[in-house]
């Protein structure tokens, strides 16, 4: 998809499909001394291993934030355009699937509603999935994102 400047540039129905990511250990421990989140589900091998997944896996908001990050690059695999505001909500965020260390992950995003807020500015609204590298959905949500519209001529 080429950059696109302004809210007008969007239509509903349009995907974009994000660069991947590996996720990896460090990732996991970073995120865990960001936060203080040290759930061993998350950080203790022994632990995990009795557990349901059988291994560690990514902390459900480490997916979203680094899956949701992956859209908003400039340039072709941008869903955002450059008069992006502001991050304006989320919705409907589930964790369909375990992420693991080693996994790799992508978001797809297909606009939903494209509504104008006023004369400079408009809401677009997204739904987006975050899938491994089996295809296989781990997060879904619902964003939206306040974006300036095209100037009057």
């Amino acid at each position: 998809m080429a950059d696109k400047e302004y809210f007008e540039d969007y239509k509903v129905g349009e995907k974009t499909i994000s660069p991947a990511r590996t996720i990896t250990e460090a990732d996991i421990h970073t995120f865990a001394g960001l936060t203080g989140d040290w759930h061993p589900l998350h950080t203790d091998v022994e632990y995990a291993k009795n557990t349901m997944f059988g291994e560690r896996i990514a902390h459900g908001m480490l997916v979203l934030v680094i899956g949701s990050a992956l859209q908003l690059r400039l340039g072709p695999y941008a869903s955002l355009p450059k008069s992006f505001i502001a991050f304006y909500g989320i919705d409907k965020v589930r964790f369909t699937n375990p992420v693991r260390i080693g996994d790799t992950i992508h978001s797809e995003t297909e606009v939903m509603a494209a509504d104008a807020k006023d004369d400079t500015r408009g809401v677009i609204t997204a739904q987006s999935t975050i899938k491994n590298q089996r295809d296989e959905p781990c997060c879904v949500y619902t964003a939206k994102f306040l974006c300036g519209r095209r100037p009057a001529a």
